[in-house]
């Protein structure tokens, strides 16, 4: 907690070092404990939206949002670990600057951010956000500018979750689901959705092939969830198969096993019977 000497020059400084030898024992804890190298970086704004895909953006005027909203920043990641602490010296003085005018209880202008989602990125404004947190703030005026993204940013903590939205969005943009079979089809491991992409089109290839006819990608897509991945998950469900895995993962598990056991690409109660049998034995 920031202290209260009476003396608010004083009680700015002592922010600051309190602040910069939180985040140096942070960064040692993440060392020790072989934490990933992400865990105390602020996700980079532009890497974000590259990820999710944009299409566009509004401005929303100026809000108070809450300060544990903030996930990351435009183009000063390197100055602020996540939790907006200084990971250097350098800005010391502007730093303690605007400590003691918040001690003080002067006007501070409102910071600028990026909404994406529910998180918020800091275009202007990152001193002003290290001190608010230091000094146990819990919101900030900010003038936000709302971005819209292909993909909803949910389920972003680190930057090592951006991989696995960027090969979805690249998955969606060859498979066009929509709805709730978009919301169905989820994958844990990035390159799990470039494997089940090929897999998909390989089967809206057999599909023209068995029909005579082109079919667009957004028909293969609907019909792919439709007739082949639902009886299947639905089957597995029946069989108590699916265990901890998404649907999506158990589809992709019992697909490979399938082909490698029977070499068919039928559905019917041997081939899950076969794949299952096969498991026990293992």
């Amino acid at each position: 907690m920031p202290s209260n000497t009476g003396f608010p020059r004083a009680d700015a400084e002592n922010d600051f070092l309190r602040v910069r030898r939180r985040q140096v024992l942070s960064r040692l804890g993440a060392w020790l404990r072989r934490a990933p190298d992400d865990v105390n970086i602020m996700l980079p704004f532009d890497e974000v939206v590259s990820a999710l895909g944009l299409l566009g953006e509004r401005s929303l005027g100026r809000q108070v949002i809450g300060l544990d909203s903030i996930a990351g920043s435009v183009d000063r990641g390197r100055e602020f670990d996540r939790r907006f602490r200084p990971t250097t010296a350098r800005s010391r003085q502007r730093w303690e600057r605007l400590a003691l005018a918040q001690r003080r209880g002067e006007a501070i202008p409102p910071i600028d951010v990026y909404r994406v989602g529910e998180l918020h990125f800091v275009s202007d404004g990152h001193h002003r956000v290290s001190v608010a947190l230091a000094l146990g703030m819990t919101t900030i005026e900010a003038f936000v500018t709302e971005v819209q993204t292909k993909l909803d940013a949910s389920g972003i903590r680190y930057r090592g979750d951006l991989i696995v939205k960027d090969y979805r969005r690249i998955f969606l943009d060859r498979v066009p689901l929509h709805g709730q079979a978009r919301a169905a089809v989820v994958l844990s491991d990035p390159w799990d959705y470039a494997e089940l992409g090929e897999h998909i089109e390989a089967w809206g290839f057999r599909l023209m092939q068995d029909e005579g006819t082109f079919i667009d990608r957004t028909t293969i897509a609907r019909r792919w969830h439709d007739e082949e991945f639902v009886p299947v998950v639905r089957m597995l469900r029946q069989a108590e198969m699916i265990g901890e895995r998404t649907e999506a993962e158990a589809y992709m598990w019992v697909s490979g096993e399938r082909y490698r056991l029977i070499r068919t690409h039928r559905w019917d109660d041997d081939v899950i019977a076969a794949v299952r049998a096969q498991g026990r034995s293992q």
